[in-house]
Order: structure tokens, then C-alpha cells, then sequence
């Protein structure tokens, strides 16, 4: 394991099974060469407050990824990425705002200190914990969930990155 990655190394994540969870938000195709997330952020954030019957406080960001997106990593490959709010119903939804259900599933769900902008916490999760865990990456949303412990570039924030997964045959 490499030294940067040394930080992680007891960095275990919990296993859990998300349960339906519907969203409204924005959403903007990107890719990590193209990362339009800040972007994207300046947009919800002010508008957020539009959303009517949210579950909690905490906002979500999801990326959606096509099925061979994974298979050869290519920073140039776009995705889908959302930022959005957990809500109990799916109704008067805010101009311009869309809604998009993460369907109920298992994730390793990670409690992740730092930066968000250090990508070495992926590099972890996708080179060193998946590999030699009893799982597979899973085809369906990957999420990160911002409560009240995140802080924008600070390396005390605090965030859970959940990864969908399945059992090894």
C-alpha cells in the first residue's frame, strides 16, 4: 500500500441496506477531466430551501455511472451527478428541479474525514478495501450523504460515501 494511502488503512466501512430513498435536485453530466461539480453546488445550495417535505437537513450527492464505467477507468467518461435532497414524497417539485429515486440495496457506507476535493480516499475504497473484501461493485447509484459535520474545503469535514455492492459468488 502506497504512503498516501496508508491513512486509510483502518478506515472500515459498516455494512448496511439503504432503503428507498427519493431525491430532488439538480443534476449536470461531468466528467472528472470536465468536473463541474462546484458548479453544479453554486446552483443547489441557494435553491434548496424550494424543497418541500424533506426528510432531513442533510444534502445528497449522487453520481450515476453507466454499467462499463468502472470496467477501464477513463478520466474523459461522463457520469451524472446530482446534488439533491432526501424527501418523503415526490411532489411539488421546484422549476428547473428533477427527482430521482436510489432504489433499496447494500452499500459499503464509509465515515469519511478530509477534503472532499482528495480523491485517495476512491483510490482506496476501489484499489484496496473492494478488492480484498467479500464483495463486488454493484450497478446502481453511488452516493455521498452531507449532514451537518460537512464543511466545503475543510479538512475537518465530514461525510458517509456510500458504494453499492453485492456478495462474491
Amino acid at each position: 500500500m502506497t504512503n498516501f494511502l496508508k491513512k486509510f488503512e483502518k478506515l472500515h466501512p459498516r455494512i448496511e441496506k439503504s432503503p428507498l430513498r427519493k431525491l430532488i435536485g439538480l443534476r449536470q453530466e461531468m466528467s472528472a477531466t470536465h468536473n463541474k461539480t462546484g458548479e453544479l453546488w453554486q446552483q443547489f445550495m441557494p435553491r434548496r430551501r424550494e424543497i418541500q417535505n424533506r426528510s432531513t437537513s442533510d444534502v445528497i450527492s449522487v453520481n450515476l455511472y453507466v454499467e462499463a464505467y468502472f470496467k477501464e477507468f477513463n478520466p474523459d467518461k461522463e457520469f451524472e451527478k446530482w446534488a439533491a435532497a432526501e424527501v418523503t414524497s415526490i411532489k411539488d417539485i421546484p422549476p428547473e428541479m428533477d427527482t430521482l429515486e436510489i432504489p433499496s440495496g447494500l452499500y459499503a457506507v464509509f465515515n469519511y474525514k478530509g477534503l472532499s476535493t482528495d480523491n485517495s480516499i476512491y483510490q482506496y475504497i476501489f484499489g484496496v478495501w473492494l478488492p480484498d473484501s467479500d464483495y463486488l461493485l454493484d450497478h446502481r447509484p453511488h452516493f455521498e450523504i452531507l449532514g451537518e459535520k460537512y464543511r466545503n474545503n475543510d479538512p475537518n469535514s465530514e461525510e458517509e460515501i456510500w458504494i453499492p455492492i453485492r456478495m462474491k459468488s
